[in-house]
């Protein structure tokens, strides 16, 4: 069995310039390469190094010329009492140190996983499949590894989209939002969102039978703002009907100020549908709302798993991202 340094590294952890990481890794970078460049800038001596390595300080030195040959450059400079790394050494260390401690958050979390006490996991959803799938998710991942810590922030596919590139989040589950460029993320399609319209309990409409969209236009409405995914297909559906838009609109993002207004009075509000049925059906809201019954279908772009194009995922997080893709199936 070939010793531990000369494992190779794999995988997309490569190196930028000035070092073309591909040709690196086909060239034969160790990890053993990586702690020694560490190493010497730690300590500024080759013994040192050579002992954090527990190897001789001649094989140090062959493996500080083998990182050279590598690079195609000098790394250090020798000195009456020990090394100085070049700039070219120090751009290296900094990158080695990255990816050592990557390599090292990795096995932290596999064997917390292993032990039950499980990871850190932070994810994005907009609303219906924040109920639908990533709750499911949440309470089968949590049942295998009770001590795993989930972060959930339920939003809008731009605010959530923006906090993935800021790497706020592991992945989210959204739309990719038409002002950012889709070559950022790998996306893939995991369901279809149909939104319903609810009302207070007792309504005027709720006696009216199957409602047309006409009928509707007199009444306040609770929307979200100009721009979101939901609020254009409202006003979609009045433009391909030929229906007037409202003209009295309340305008929030907040879910519960939504219900409140719905509750207290006689305004309107789409809503996802998984989040009108769980409301009708919740202890604490039965009987408060109700589905407004029409004669059309409120059918939204379809939402996708999406990830940062490039960035791995941590395991505990692939965790999560594959029981949610379980729940989907």
């Amino acid at each position: 069995m070939p010793h531990r340094h000369d494992e190779k590294i794999h995988g997309d952890a490569a190196l930028s310039s000035p070092f073309e990481g591909d040709k690196l890794l086909r060239s034969g970078l160790k990890f053993a390469h990586l702690k020694m460049i560490v190493a010497l800038d730690d300590s500024e001596q080759v013994s040192a190094a050579a002992s954090v390595l527990n190897i001789s300080q001649p094989a140090a030195s062959r493996m500080i010329a083998e990182i050279e040959a590598l690079l195609g450059v000098a790394i250090c400079e020798r000195l009456p009492r020990g090394v100085e790394l070049t700039a070219y050494g120090r751009a290296f260390a900094r990158r080695a140190r990255s990816i050592l401690l990557e390599v090292r958050e990795a096995d932290r979390e596999i064997r917390d996983l292993k032990t039950g006490r499980g990871g850190s996991v932070f994810l994005g959803a907009v609303t219906a499949p924040a109920i639908d799938l990533a709750v499911p998710a949440i309470n089968r991942v949590r049942a295998r590894y009770p001590r795993i810590d989930v972060n959930i922030q339920v939003d809008t596919s731009i605010v959530l989209a923006r906090e993935l590139l800021a790497s706020r989040h592991d992945f989210i589950i959204a739309r990719i939002p038409d002002d950012l460029n889709p070559q950022l993320f790998d996306a893939r399609v995991i369901g279809l969102e149909h939104a319903c319209l609810i009302v207070r309990r007792g309504h005027p409409l709720m006696q009216s039978g199957t409602l047309r969209l006409a009928e509707l236009n007199g009444y306040e409405w609770v929307l979200q703002p100009s721009g979101s995914l939901l609020r254009r297909t409202i006003e979609g559906l009045f433009l391909m009907q030929g229906v007037a838009l409202p003209e009295r609109i309340l305008n929030t993002t907040s879910l519960l100020l939504t219900m409140v207004m719905v509750a207290q009075t006689d305004s309107i509000a789409p809503v996802a549908r998984e989040v009108a049925q769980f409301l009708v059906g919740a202890d604490g809201m039965a009987g408060a709302v109700s589905i407004l019954p029409t004669d059309f279908e409120i059918v939204v772009q379809p939402y996708s798993l999406i990830m940062a194009r490039n960035r791995q995922l941590s395991p505990a997080a692939k965790l999560l991202y594959d029981t949610i893709l379980d729940v989907t199936a």
